[in-house]
């Protein structure tokens, strides 16, 4: 029997000794041993903060929770959280004391962030407190955000994209169709006016140095002057010509840009489309109305070019606004 006592002394002795080591160890990992110094802090909300609350300092536990004392404060409601850390722990003013959760299942702790002041805090000074973000509170206020969105603003302005592709379509279904036969038309036809053009400018342009060869022929020292005035004219003239047949094959180039460019101009916006209609209508009209004067025109300018160049050919006087020579009497009469 002595040696049974004996032995249940010893082992609850140990289980004894095993506690209070477990006790020293958990109170010295909670930095709660030794001599302390107390600070506290005024939350709003204080979730999961209690008595013995982990208090770390950048991440380094230095003391725990002590007291969770409700304020009064403004027609609501504080909540004071008082807290010892370890003597003399130096905490720099400007230093936050947050309540964070360091994962997504640990425990809540009071985290304090350095300051950057250079002074340090007294005990029992107050830290600046800021309570824990909720997660989940945030993704319910951003849903809520976003369903208002979609019901107060994508709503509309999905109903006014449809009336707009709406439009768009009848634009398109309509007077679109009508432009784009009208272009087909224009193109069409000038097309095949074009190479008469080309060609009446050509034949001039031929008429045109042949004269100025002609020209060439008649230098004499007495009317030097006037023939190179002439000849400056014909040149600028020709250039002038050559030109308006660059001009007019850059403008059936720019004809055959604008029926490739079509479909996006649809798509732009009703009102531009609409401008766009009423502006190239003037234009196929303006253009219908004066290529056939303008023809009319060149060839009548061939002509009469062609008819002074036969009349200096014949009689080189009239360049010097002489008289036309005398006919001589047949047998000297």
């Amino acid at each position: 029997m002595k040696g049974s006592g004996i032995n249940y002394a010893m082992v609850g002795g140990f289980v004894i000794a095993m506690t209070a080591a477990l006790v020293v160890a958990v109170v010295v990992l909670s930095g709660g041993g030794g001599a302390t110094d107390e600070y506290h802090a005024i939350y709003r909300n204080v979730t999961g903060v209690k008595y013995g609350t982990q208090v770390l300092y950048e991440g380094y536990a230095i003391g725990q929770v002590e007291t969770v004392t409700p304020v009064p404060e403004g027609g609501g409601m504080r909540f004071r959280v008082d807290f010892s850390v370890r003597r003399g722990w130096r905490i720099p003013a400007g230093s936050v004391a947050a309540i964070q959760a360091p994962g997504l299942l640990s425990a809540i702790v009071i985290a304090i962030s350095e300051g950057a002041g250079q002074a340090s805090l007294k005990p029992g000074d107050r830290i600046e407190g800021r309570e824990a973000e909720n997660l989940f509170a945030a993704m319910a206020s951003v849903a809520g955000q976003l369903g208002d969105f979609a019901e107060g603003d994508l709503k509309p302005l999905i109903a006014t994209l449809n009336r707009a592709v709406g439009n768009v379509d009848e634009i398109v279904g309509n007077q679109g169709r009508k432009l784009v036969d009208d272009l087909g038309g224009m193109a069409a036809d000038l097309a095949r006016r074009l190479p008469a053009i080309v060609d009446d400018v050509q034949s001039l342009t031929a008429q045109m140095q042949i004269a100025s060869g002609e020209f060439g022929k008649l230098f004499s020292p007495g009317n030097r002057r006037t023939l190179e005035g002439v000849l400056a004219k014909t040149d600028a003239t020709v250039g002038n010509l050559a030109e308006f047949s660059r001009d007019i094959n850059a403008t059936r180039a720019r004809i055959d840009g604008v029926l490739g460019t079509l479909d996006t101009m649809l798509i732009d916006n009703k009102l531009d489309v609409e401008r766009a209609i009423v502006d190239l209508r003037h234009v196929v009209e303006s253009v219908a109305q004066h290529i056939d004067l303008l023809n009319q025109n060149m060839e009548g300018a061939s002509r009469n070019m062609y008819e002074f160049s036969r009349q200096i050919r014949e009689n080189p006087g009239l360049l010097l606004g002489g008289t036309p020579p005398r006919d001589q009497a047949v047998g000297g009469q």
